[in-house]
């Protein structure tokens, strides 16, 4: 089991003791920007998630990766509760001969398999991802595949 603590600050913060005892904070005032909102974290969250399946599984696919970044957007309902309704995560991989095969089965798998943000989301919301792998020293990319 897992627990965390979030106690009030004042003036719109919070404060999150995360399980390993990491201090997060947060704000509910998203015009004042000082902090990440709660929502926002969800975000991150994705991104954080799957970008280390994506990661492990393509050093263990022997792939020479320099690079990565994951971009993750979001829509939201207008209605309450604002729940996401669809999120697109971009992967950019960098590196030297790096298999669009493989970046594309390792997204399946963070997908499907080993995301567990993702699949906490994915009752709500439609996930898609896309990606693009840049050849170490070449500006421009070397393939963009929607999924």
């Amino acid at each position: 089991m897992m627990k965390t603590s979030v106690q009030f600050a004042g003036d719109d913060f919070f404060v999150a003791l995360s399980p390993g005892g990491h201090a997060h904070v947060f704000e509910t005032n998203s015009e004042r920007k000082s902090a990440a909102t709660p929502v926002e974290m969800l975000l991150s969250a994705l991104g954080a998630c799957t970008g280390a399946d994506i990661t492990m599984i393509l050093a263990k696919k022997r792939q020479k990766i320099t690079g990565y970044r994951v971009e993750v957007t979001g829509e939201r309902r207008e209605e309450y509760p604002r729940s996401f309704t669809h999120i697109h995560i971009h992967h950019i991989v960098r590196g030297r001969h790096v298999s669009e095969n493989a970046v594309a089965q390792a997204i399946e798998l963070s997908d499907t398999k080993y995301c567990s943000v993702a699949a906490a989301l994915r009752p709500a919301a439609q996930i898609s991802n896309s990606f693009e792998i840049v050849e170490e020293g070449d500006v421009a990319s070397e393939a963009v595949t929607e999924r």
